[in-house]
């Protein structure tokens, strides 16, 4: 992991292949700088709502009329798409410092 920070905006994500330190630098500041300028509009709830509702789209979605290997592909992927969509739509947020924090407890059960 690479953890980098400037202006007061860390961000934790995972190293790049291929890509130098400067590069990965840069793309941190850069998402940084175009989530402080959203502070003030951005609504994390109703965001966290799109990825509920895209997991639900996901979920629901007919199969294309496909067959064999390219249907086992398709069922996986769309598998992975809802989990990733549920995870983040699972969240609880907060906002310290002007970082947003998603929370999502993997324990499950609760």
């Amino acid at each position: 992991m690479y953890r980098g920070g400037t202006g007061g905006c860390q961000e934790v994500f995972a190293v790049g292949a291929g890509k130098s330190s400067a590069e990965r630098a840069s793309n941190a500041r850069s998402r940084c700088r175009t989530v402080a300028h959203m502070g003030d509009t951005l609504d994390v709830d109703a965001m966290l709502q799109r990825f509920r509702d895209r997991a639900k789209a996901v979920r629901e979605r007919p199969l294309p009329p496909i067959a064999g290997e390219e249907r086992q592909q398709f069922i996986r992927q769309a598998e992975l798409d809802h989990l990733d969509f549920a995870i983040v739509g699972d969240a609880e947020w907060s906002v310290d410092d002007g970082v947003l924090t998603l929370r999502v407890d993997l324990r499950g059960g609760s």
